[in-house]
């Protein structure tokens, strides 16, 4: 249930293997299975951030186990490493969504 989603204006070479990556990276940060984490990457997008060099904007959203301060390092350093892009050019928001506001297989799970 984690959903990761990437918008950055840097160009992926190897989108599949930067999904899984962060779909693993996300997993263990949150504790939850591979298997239910969603991953979206926009890539090679028009952005702005203070400039026209790379940037990053990550959306991560799940019921709870979301540790902002404990994760947004670990984002930044890996979005450093597959990318390029320094950690002062990415933002990332988290957002805890209540159970009974996300569904899957045909219902909520809350």
């Amino acid at each position: 249930m984690p959903y990761i989603n990437v918008s950055t204006s840097a160009k992926v070479d190897d989108k599949k293997k930067f999904l899984e990556e962060i779909s693993f990276l996300i997993s263990s940060l949150t504790n939850k299975s591979k298997r239910f984490v969603m991953a979206k990457l926009d890539d090679n997008c028009q952005m702005y951030f203070d400039d026209e060099s790379p940037s990053c904007f990550l959306e991560i959203k799940s019921i709870g186990s979301l540790n902002p301060s404990e994760m947004a390092k670990p984002i930044s350093d890996f979005v450093f490493k597959k990318m390029g892009i320094p950690i002062d050019k990415i933002y990332i928001s988290f957002e805890d969504v209540p159970a009974s506001l996300w569904a899957w297989n045909g219902r909520t799970f809350g």
